[in-house]
């Protein structure tokens, strides 16, 4: 099996894992915006949205950059190959089992058709 930077997965993931954030990445994916206006955007506090924005810029989702008093938020340049491959590796797994279950249950059918 595929070898994954724990460390890498578990950044990704908790960062993807709240609601806020991903929003957070959406509205990034349409425009540069400053913490003020994803503040703004997402009805929350500047410290709540420096947080999110902190864990999306810690898994590398996010980069800012401040000039003068505005820090302004831009998508950062990693994909998600990993995290995919991660994912369609247990895809992959339980697509074989479900094929495995399918042919028990043919069997079965097939064996109660044959009395």
């Amino acid at each position: 099996m595929v070898q994954y930077s724990t460390y890498r997965l578990d950044a990704s993931f908790a960062a993807l894992s709240d609601p806020t954030r991903r929003g957070v990445l959406e509205q990034l994916g349409r425009s540069d915006a400053s913490i003020t206006e994803l503040a703004d955007r997402f009805h929350m506090t500047l410290t709540g949205m420096r947080k999110h924005v902190g864990v999306l810029e810690h898994a590398g989702f996010v980069t800012t950059e401040k000039v003068g008093r505005v820090r302004t938020c831009r998508l950062g340049l990693r994909r998600l190959e990993e995290e995919a491959a991660w994912i369609e590796s247990y895809r992959q797994l339980w697509a074989a089992r479900f094929d495995a279950l399918d042919r028990v249950v043919e069997a079965l059918k097939s064996r109660g058709e044959d009395r």
